[in-house]
């Protein structure tokens, strides 16, 4: 059986590498085997990469979606940054509803919850302390998905498979800072990531190469 897919957002550079800090600063270094990441899908079906694939491409045709960062929320052994953005969770709303009967329950029920995990495995009294110094230090920001990211679980690395380029807005360089990737990905959540604008069915090969490591 084919490998399960997980599709992420990718977010503006700057804001990526704060947030990387963050998780590298917070997680258990033992656990630590992804960059920070914003995931939309758990498990989709690796037997119909193609079609995910394709629609995947369809979506990123919209223009970069605004994403705030807008608070921190505790996850009783753990503490998450999060995001608000009305734009990018209809999209994923959207990819729900085409991909329904692919879905499993974790992802049927994660609906418009966005957020960025920055600290998870710990003791309860660990997560508490930090989410307190987090969030009285907490300010808000606006920023873009830049892109979507397609990987493969493969039993615990993330091997990526390509990452799909949004449409950038008029506004773009005065609304949020560019990724500065002039057309190709940083590797995020780990590994190397072909840039990819537009996968026709049948055209997805196995292109992408390295690995993230370990689960979230």
């Amino acid at each position: 059986m084919a490998d399960p897919l997980i599709l992420t957002a990718v977010l503006d550079d700057a804001v990526q590498h704060r947030l990387d800090a963050l998780r590298r600063a917070h997680f258990p270094p033992g656990r630590n085997h992804l960059d920070a990441h914003v995931t939309l899908f758990h498990h989709l079906p690796g037997t119909e990469r193609e079609a995910v694939a394709d629609a995947v491409a369809e979506a990123v045709r919209a223009p970069a979606p605004a994403v705030d960062l807008s608070g921190v929320r505790s996850l009783g052994r753990g503490v998450a940054v999060v995001l608000t953005s009305p734009a990018l969770a209809a999209l994923r709303a959207d990819l729900a509803r085409r991909w329904d009967g692919w879905l499993t329950a974790q992802d049927r029920g994660k609906r418009g919850d966005l957020h960025v995990t920055v600290q998870n495995k710990v003791t309860p009294e660990a997560a508490r302390a930090l989410h307190r110094r987090l969030a009285v230090s907490f300010a808000p920001e606006r920023t873009r998905a830049v892109a979507l990211a397609l990987w493969r679980y493969a039993g615990g690395p993330w091997e990526p498979v390509a990452r799909f380029a949004f449409t950038p807005p008029p506004d773009a360089e005065e609304a949020a800072p560019s990724d500065g990737s002039g057309g190709q990905s940083r590797a995020q959540p780990g590994g190397s990531m072909p840039a990819v604008t537009y996968v026709p069915q049948g055209a997805l090969g196995d292109t992408g190469a390295g690995s993230a490591g370990g689960a979230a």
